[in-house]
């Protein structure tokens, strides 16, 4: 049976949700399930969890907790990331409260704006590392990639590692649904593709029996819109300007252009219902509610699981039984979306199966939203480019490109705000020359 190890198991709940799948799978249940965190008293909750729900699913699966990472990795033939480097605090208070000082705003600040950047920067060499003892440990393995920011970690990966990757979001699979739902319009029988980048693919077609469902939807969101504020307005903006929706929420995409968070418009901010600082907040109510939610899943001996829509347990399912099963991924470009570059880390359709996972071409996206999907692509390229190389002008030059910050600040103050950042981080950075 496999092995599946998780990295950064003491994220107790993704944890539950992506190894408490693999426990209810019947080809998966049977695993050793490896679990890795540098957090100590987390992974002994985590440990605890899955054990219990272990024991009332037929106590199948082999839990161990490690300490020591490549006896983690060690055979495995799965290994799943979902590690924060650096947490809530220092680091990411750090990437919100420093450019405040220079007047810049974010929401989430975990894929792109100068809070993706350097969320990346600390990430990169943390996952060059995993990369490094999974070549000499199990250099077979499948890396299932949860971390943020998703499109510059994967694209590194895969650039720059012998590791097969795949970056994993699940922001496709309930796209087109959650849509309809939001416009009391029905979900069943409807057929839809989706292609982009993480957090910025596109719905590019949605239809029932043959009929194409995008007239109705905006014309329906356009009422909404007119009827006062919701939790969709950025998506639905974007889908008006630019003829399609967007798969990640308002709260990222608002942050991922330069049109929505300006300091000269800020009755925007109202108007568009966008949730500054909304990140933190989550971390710090996250956080207060922990202790609660741990009495539930961590001294729990009756805890259950129902299987969830993450794609991971899918996934290895697929590989382990030969039962195709398709996926959005994020995987290189190679020519899959031709008028995005090949080194991109694009999100696509993929196809798993006793071979792995493979690729599905798309074509070319609308030029408007392969324009949109650039102006992101660039900041991912360039921050790759300064964890590979080292060379801080090439933070400044992701910085400069970054469509919000680029859209607020000078020249002069985005490379001042880089060097805060650097300083500020310390040592959760690599030097840079």
């Amino acid at each position: 049976m496999p092995k599946i190890t998780f990295l950064g198991a003491g994220s107790t709940v993704f944890a539950k949700n992506v190894l408490g799948d693999c426990l209810l799978t019947p080809a998966l249940r049977d695993s050793e399930f490896a679990l890795y965190d540098i957090d100590l008293k987390r992974l002994k909750d985590s440990e605890m969890m899955l054990k219990a729900i272990n024991n009332n699913t037929g106590n199948h699966g082999t839990i161990v907790a490690y300490t020591d990472r490549k006896l983690a990795l060690r055979n495995a033939d799965y290994v799943i990331n979902a590690v924060q480097i650096g947490g809530y605090e220092p680091c990411t208070v750090i990437d919100f409260e420093v450019p405040k000082k220079y007047g810049l705003r974010q929401t989430i600040g975990d894929t792109l704006g100068i809070g993706g950047i350097f969320r990346a920067l600390r990430t990169l060499p943390v996952m060059f590392e995993f990369a490094a003892d999974i070549e000499q440990e199990c250099p077979g393995a499948w890396f299932l990639n949860y971390t943020n920011p998703m499109s510059i970690l994967t694209g590194a990966m895969l650039r720059y590692t012998k590791v097969k990757t795949i970056g994993l979001c699940h922001s496709v699979q309930v796209c087109a649904e959650h849509l309809l739902k939001h416009l009391d319009m029905p979900g069943d029988n409807i057929q839809w593709q989706i292609a982009g980048i993480n957090h910025m693919a596109w719905l590019l077609e949605i239809t029932r029996d043959g009929v194409d469902l995008y007239p109705e939807i905006k014309r329906r969101a356009a009422v909404k819109q007119s009827q006062g504020k919701h939790w969709d307005m950025v998506r639905f903006e974007i889908m008006k300007h630019f003829g399609y929706y967007v798969t990640e929420s308002s709260e990222h995409n608002a942050e991922y252009m330069p049109y929505f968070i300006k300091a000269r418009y800020p009755e925007l901010i109202d108007k568009l219902n966008i949730p500054l600082d909304e990140y933190p907040r989550r971390c710090v109510n996250q956080i207060q509610g922990w202790e609660k939610m741990r009495e539930h899943l961590v001294n729990n001996d009756s805890l259950t699981h129902k299987r969830t829509r993450e794609y991971g347990s899918y996934i290895m399912e697929a590989i382990e039984t030969n039962t195709p099963f398709k996926i959005g991924g994020n995987v290189l470009n190679n020519g899959l979306i031709t008028n995005l570059p090949h080194e991109a880390c694009v999100e696509v359709p993929c196809l798993v199966d006793k071979s792995g996972i493979s690729p599905c071409y798309v074509g070319a996206l609308p030029v408007q939203l392969a324009a949109l999907n650039m102006t992101n692509i660039n900041v991912h390229l360039l921050t790759i480019e300064a964890a590979v190389t080292l060379k801080k002008e090439h933070i400044f030059h992701a910085a400069m490109l970054d469509p919000h910050t680029s859209s607020e600040l000078s020249i002069d103050e985005i490379k001042h705000l880089c060097d805060d950042l650097i300083e500020a981080h310390g040592q959760w950075l690599p030097k840079y020359k």
